[in-house]
């Protein structure tokens, strides 16, 4: 079995880092291919080094571009590996265009796909990531799912729950993983060393990059009012360079650097800013990523952002959805830093993203298809049935399983109630509200 996987941005490098590294101490045969989507420095060899990854098999030096070129130049040079290599599987993983680019490749070469981070849903189609992660998700046969409610997002679009799997998310793997490395290294930029961040208190990260933020002058000055009056806090923002330049437009840079208790420094290195969040009392960011490793971290995020797909943290307790409403980020921050009781409870909201052993359940999975001989993709020897979509109300102690087989038929959505429930082969339908398509 030949497994590839294609990356192209600093998130994904860190998530799938885990999976490689499973992938590996299991004797697979990998190849890694960069698009190089992300060409900064710390997209270099030394990235990889610094993860303690093998450096990618190929990389394609796409660059920056408008999405339609960028994606384009990126399913050019993908097609070509893949032509060369003939991979069992592709594995791809978020909602970036090389995910959408190596998806759409691999479909065409009728490879098959595993989306990893499969399921996720901000339901704004405005957002070109959700565009990246549902064609991902229409293309793939594998989907290797964070938790139950991305999971559902599947099922109500249609696809079947045996190939879903709910895996937990690697994020959860990397944080372990990478917090390690950066522990042994310590802090290695020089504006952190002068910053003195381990005699530090009551810490509040910044990351603020979003167009949805940072290009809407109203919004900007709402965060900014916020962030003069928690002069309680020492706020430490790596500013992205565009966040920079459009501030410095907006004549509103100056207004947030000349505060004493706000430090404005140059973006950080992954491990560094890792473990930066680690010794944060409180996260404001309007990252995705970054609610995922809060959680994973027990630090309290506030997400500047009106909707997320992250909608576990929230549900979770240990994220609060602020927007750019600046009376909602005081009164939570605020809360966070004086209310004991209330800030151990989000420190210590459950993680929806497990506990860890999220790469060793993918590939675990891959393996298991490959040896029964599903990661084949071949056009249809067999005249397509018909069935007819049905609903029911199951009033005996039967599981999925035994009802798919005892009906021929493919349960899609179970309602217990109350919620929405996964259809896991071992879950009793008794009392439960089924739809299910039953062949003829």
């Amino acid at each position: 079995m030949k497994i590839a996987t294609i990356l192209g941005t600093r998130p994904e490098i860190i998530k799938m880092a885990p999976i490689i590294d499973e992938i590996a101490k299991r004797g697979i045969d990998q190849i890694v291919l960069h698009t190089g989507q992300h060409y900064d420095k710390e997209m270099s060899d030394n990235f990889f080094r610094d993860l303690e990854i093998p450096t990618p098999d190929y990389n394609i030096h796409v660059g920056s571009g408008t999405h339609g070129k960028q994606t384009g130049l990126m399913m050019k040079g993908i097609e070509e590996v893949l032509l060369e290599e003939k991979p069992d599987i592709v594995l791809v993983q978020g909602d970036t265009n090389a995910v959408l680019a190596g998806a759409l490749v691999a479909s065409k070469l009728h490879i098959a796909i595993g989306h990893v981070e499969a399921g996720l849903r901000s339901f704004d189609m405005t957002m070109p990531e959700e565009v990246n992660r549902r064609a991902a998700d229409v293309t793939s046969t594998m989907y290797f799912i964070p938790t139950e409610e991305s999971a559902i997002n599947l099922l109500a679009e249609g696809f079947s729950h045996k190939n879903l799997l709910i895996t937990g998310n690697t994020v959860v793997d990397a944080c372990f993983r990478h917090l390690e490395i950066a522990k042994k290294r310590g802090f290695e930029d020089e504006s952190l060393g002068d910053l003195d961040i381990d005699s530090m208190d009551n810490i509040l990260t910044l990351t603020m990059h979003r167009a949805e933020n940072v290009d809407v002058k109203e919004r900007v000055i709402n965060i900014i009012g916020a962030l003069k009056e928690l002069s309680d806090m020492n706020i430490i923002f790596p500013i992205h360079p565009r966040t920079k330049n459009t501030l410095e437009n907006f004549g509103l840079f100056d207004d947030l650097n000349d505060l004493e208790h706000v430090h404005i420094i140059k973006p950080l290195g992954y491990l560094d800013f890792l473990l930066l969040t680690s010794k944060s009392t409180l996260i404001l960011t309007d990252s995705g990523g970054l609610q995922e490793e809060a959680i994973t971290l027990d630090v309290p995020a506030l997400t500047l952002r009106y909707n997320t797909e992250r909608p576990e943290t929230v549900t979770a307790g240990g994220n609060i959805l602020v927007g750019s409403d600046k009376d909602a980020i005081l009164e939570n921050a605020r809360k966070i830093l004086s209310d004991k009781e209330f800030a151990e409870k989000m420190k210590n909201a459950p993680n929806p993203y497990g506990q860890g052993d999220s790469a060793k359940l993918t590939v675990d999975a891959i393996e298991e298809y490959y040896s029964k001989g599903l990661l084949n993709i071949e056009a249809p020897e067999d005249i397509m049935g018909s069935f007819t979509r049905k609903m029911a109300q199951i009033t005996e102690d039967i599981t999925v399983g035994e009802f798919e087989v005892c009906n021929d038929s493919l349960i899609h959505m179970v309602f217990d109630g109350e919620k929405m429930r996964f259809p896991a082969d071992d879950l009793n339908l008794n009392g439960m509200m089924i739809t299910y398509d039953e062949r003829e």
